[in-house]
Formats: structure tokens, sequence, C-alpha cells
């Protein structure tokens, strides 16, 4: 059996997986990086992950040093504000509208948004620019058996890798957390997202629009103009069934459907892209390392995509490893899979992580309220948190993930 020896095995080749990739390769690691699908090439691919990412300012200097963000910012659109709009039940105008600028907090936009597809494009074509990394896309992992020394793993080509740390990126449904025998607790919501890019007349000024009303938050994220016509990438959360029914509309029936839900912030949208689906849950492992191993992004954590947290925190994972890695591994002769570095690693980040899931699960609740009392309670606590400076820029910052 053919059998390859590294310093790194990352099982996982979405956003995240790269990006850890090419911060490891960029830091000197030799990586080997498999995913079982190749990335897209164009949004028209049949495979290409049409929901965006918004970037939040802690994450660049992630980017930066694996060399991704040069890549990145000309395909990035700023979000200077977030908007949070709270709609009637029956009227779908807008009730309550509140901006929260970074200008209050910052020299700098809140975040930058970009096309997740496109994401992996740019940061496969990263990894080709690294000597020491090596990119398997249409192989996954299959098995895996963890020693004192290292974490062989089999692929799925029936190849084998002997890794002295693995880092399991691979997923909500991670085979590699499953080899570890490391549960997980899930929220199930009976919630699903509908997924698709519009463009539209009014421009969008860098606002990123969270609209409220019931079953879920509508989410419009700005997007770089499309065709000389602004643009948004938007998320629409429902209940399983209307979400469904929602994605199987005659586009002419969607368009008005979604018009109607977006209470006309942004003028008369159209769609740009074909509807994807996706379930909404929110999890957490119950640890984040084993024997030469650890997890990270949707391995470790998944939450609804309420206010740009998702790939954020993964992002904040990756920052937390690599920085333990690069500092532990010189005390443990060069090994960046030493137990000490792992265990570190999960008293890091697990805390930060629960608290989060748990603060992204209350609000995601009160979006999918639709009871008349509950949609009033959620409108008057928006009401008293904006209010309150020290709370809204207080708000701001933890939403950054800034002191």
């Amino acid at each position: 059996m053919k059998r390859a020896e590294t310093g790194i095995l990352i099982s996982g080749g979405g956003i995240a997986g790269l990006t850890a990739a090419a911060a490891f390769g960029s830091a000197g690691f030799e990586v080997i990086c498999v995913d079982p699908a190749p990335p897209p090439q164009s949004e028209a691919a049949s495979d290409a992950d049409l929901r965006s990412t918004a970037f939040l300012q802690p994450s660049v200097s992630v980017l930066e040093e694996a060399g991704i963000w040069s890549r990145l910012a000309p395909h990035a659109a700023a979000l200077q504000v977030m908007r949070i709009v709270d709609a009637g039940a029956k009227d779908p105008a807008a009730r309550v509208i509140r901006d929260f600028d970074a200008a209050e907090i910052s020299d700098q936009p809140f975040a930058w948004n970009l096309p997740n597809w496109l994401l992996r494009r740019e940061i496969a074509a990263r990894l080709a620019e690294l000597p020491n990394v090596t990119f398997r896309p249409g192989t996954g992992t299959r098995a895996l058996l963890t020693r004192d020394k290292e974490a062989l793993v089999t692929l799925s080509d029936g190849s084998q890798v002997a890794a002295r740390l693995l880092i399991a990126a691979d997923g909500r449904h991670s085979p590699m957390r499953e080899a570890l025998n490391i549960p997980v607790k899930t929220i199930r919501y009976g919630q699903k997202a509908v997924v698709f890019s519009v463009t539209h007349t009014l421009p969008h000024d860098n606002i990123s629009t969270e609209v409220h009303r019931s079953g879920g938050p509508f989410t419009m994220v700005p997007l770089p103009d499309r065709g000389g016509l602004p643009a948004s990438s938007v998320v629409w959360m429902e209940t399983g069934p209307e979400a469904a029914r929602l994605a199987a509309l005659p586009e002419a029936e969607f368009e008005a459907a979604m018009n109607a839900r977006s209470c006309g912030i942004l003028g008369e949208m159209r769609l740009a892209t074909r509807r994807l689906v996706w379930p909404i849950i929110s999890q957490v492992a119950a640890r984040l390392s084993g024997q030469r191993s650890v997890l990270m992004a949707e391995a470790a954590h998944v939450v609804p995509p309420i206010g740009a947290q998702g790939l954020n925190m993964s992002l904040k994972d990756l920052r937390a490893l690599l920085d333990l890695v690069r500092s532990g591994a010189d005390r443990a002769g060069g090994d960046p899979g030493a137990q000490s570095i792992l265990d570190a690693y999960h008293r890091a980040r697990h805390g930060d992580i629960t608290l989060r899931v748990g603060g992204i699960d209350m609000l995601n609740r009160a979006s999918m309220a639709g009871a008349p009392a509950l949609r009033s309670l959620r409108g008057g606590l928006l009401e008293m948190l904006y209010a309150m400076t020290p709370i809204r820029q207080g708000l701001m910052r933890a939403g950054l993930g800034v002191s």
C-alpha cells in the first residue's frame, strides 16, 4: 500500500481547510490537504456553493499571513453597516430599522464579503504556489489509526498518509471526528435556508441587512456589482416545509415572494443565480483534540448563519492552533502534534465556542418568533439595546470578536 509522510494532514478542502493549508504552509510546515470535491472554477458549475462569506476584521490578518488576502481583496464587497429590520406580520413593511455602523468603533468596515465558490478557487490557487503544500482534490479520508508518534490516515484511493498532526476540517458530518469517537451535541430547529444571489435597483451602500419577521431572518449581504447592477447574496431562513415550497416556486412567483419579504429595502430584486437549500442546525463537539488530532471549523462547531459568525469562528480556531503550534513545536522538538499543544488548543477554543453557539442559538430562536407578543418583545429589545450607546458598541465589538 502506497504511504506518504507529512508534518500536517488536513482532512477537508472547504474554505477553512484550504485556508489552514495555506496558513501552515506559509509558516513553513509540510502539509497535505485532501478533499473529495475539487474546487469549482465558476459560479455556473453544478457543485458551486452559492453562499457567501463575510470575513470580519480579525480574520483578515489570518488571510494576510497565509498569502491569501491579496487574491481575495479585488473580489470583496465591504460591509460598513449591519442593519437590523423588524417587520410586521400581516403588513410586511419595516416597523423598526436600526443601523450598527462600524465607524463607531473602528476606521475599518466590519467585514468583507465574497462568494464561497470563488474563495475555494482562489485559495486553492494559493496552495499551488507553496512547494511544501500538496493539495489532493478528489480524494477523501476513509479510516484513521492514531498512535504515540503519528496519525495514520487511509484515503479513499487506498493510499495512506502518516502525519504528526491531523487537522479535521471535514464538515459537520466529519468522518475523522467519528473515527476519533468524539461526540457532538446537535440542536435542530426545523429550519432550512434558501440561498441565492440577486441584482437590485437600489445600491446596497455597503450595508448588510437582516429582516426579521418569522421563521428566521432574511439576510441581504453586499456583493460587487454584477453586470453593472448592484448585487447581494441572500440567505432566507424559514421552516423546512416553507423553505422547500419557496425553492420550488416558478421564478416569477419566487421573485414576487422575495421582494415582499425584503420590505423593499433594496428596491426591486431579480434572481441572478439558481436557488440552493441548506439545513440549519447548531452543533458543538464535546472535545476539540484527540491523540495526534484536532477538530476545527464545522467538524468542531456549526451555527445558524447569523452575524457572520460561522467561518470567522473557524478562523479563530486556525489562529489559536497556528500560534500554539508555532510556539509549542519549538519546545516539543519541532513536533506540531505534541499532546501538550493539542490540549492547550482545546482549552483555548472550547469555552468561547460554547458561549458563541449558545448566543447565536438564542438569536435564532428570537428571529423565528411568530406570535405577536414575541415579535413585539423582539422589536422592543432591539430598540432598547440600540438606544444605549455603550451596550450598542459593546455588541458590535463582541460580534467582531474584539475587546
